[in-house]
C-alpha cells in the first residue's frame, strides 16, 4: 500500500457549503490542497497549494488545524492518504488553475450525487452536517 502525505484547506461560505475541487482527468471532488514537498510543513503546503490551484493567497496565521485523517485516496488505486486539514474563516472567490478542472461549493448535507473523495464522504461531511 502506497501512502501519500497531503495537506488541504476547508473553506466554508455563508451558507455552510464547502469549497471543493476536481482535478483534470478525475471524477471526485475534494478539498483544495496537495502533496507535501520534501521538508515542507503541512501548513506551508496548504498555503502554497491553495495559491497554485485557486489563486487564493493565505498566510499560515489564517489557518487552524481541523483534522488529521488517514484513509483511501480518491484518485490513486492501492493508495492511502495521510491528510492534515486546516480550516479558515476567510470568505473567498476561487479561480480554478494549474491541474484543477473545476471548483464547486458543495452542501455537506446534500451534495447532489456529486462524486466526492473518501475523506469528505467518510469523515468530514458527516461531521459538518451536525455542526
Amino acid at each position: 500500500m502506497n501512502v501519500l502525505t497531503v495537506a488541504a484547506v476547508c473553506f466554508r461560505d455563508e451558507a455552510g457549503r464547502v469549497l471543493t475541487v476536481r482535478k483534470r482527468g478525475t471524477d471526485a471532488f475534494m478539498l483544495p490542497g496537495g502533496k507535501l514537498e520534501p521538508g515542507e510543513a503541512a501548513i506551508d503546503c496548504a498555503v502554497r497549494e491553495v495559491d497554485e490551484e485557486l489563486g487564493i493567497g493565505l498566510a499560515a496565521a489564517d489557518l487552524t488545524h481541523l483534522v488529521s485523517w488517514r484513509g483511501p485516496a480518491a484518485n490513486e488505486a492501492d493508495t492511502d492518504i495521510e491528510s492534515t486539514v486546516f480550516a479558515t474563516d476567510l470568505q473567498v472567490s476561487p479561480t480554478a488553475a494549474a491541474e484543477i478542472a473545476e471548483a464547486r461549493w458543495l452542501d455537506p448535507a446534500d451534495h447532489g450525487g456529486v462524486v466526492i473523495a473518501p475523506m469528505l464522504e467518510q469523515y468530514l461531511f458527516p461531521r459538518l452536517v451536525g455542526a
